[in-house]
């Protein structure tokens, strides 16, 4: 069940990075693009807990990995809060 779980939450950030993106293409809005940036991020996230759970729960921890992506896509998502104007 927990795979199941984890495989949704990965292709839902993945869709979410999808449509971010494609609507930056479109309107060239720039939150867009960093939203999509951080949901691609976060897609990456999600699929390092797949295999860090499902394929190798206990021959590798990838939990730093897992944390430092996150955290590079929420500042991501944080620049683009905060300093990008329009």
């Amino acid at each position: 069940m927990a795979a199941t779980i984890y495989g949704l939450c990965a292709l839902t950030a993945f869709f979410c990075a999808w449509l971010l993106l494609k609507a930056y293409q479109s309107s060239r809005y720039s939150l867009l693009m960093w939203s999509g940036l951080c949901f691609a991020g976060l897609t990456i996230s999600n699929a390092l807990l797949v295999v860090d759970k499902i394929f190798f729960p206990t021959e590798i921890d990838l939990s730093p990995w897992r944390y430092a992506v996150t955290l590079v896509s929420m500042i991501v998502l944080l620049y683009g809060l905060i300093w990008e104007t329009e």
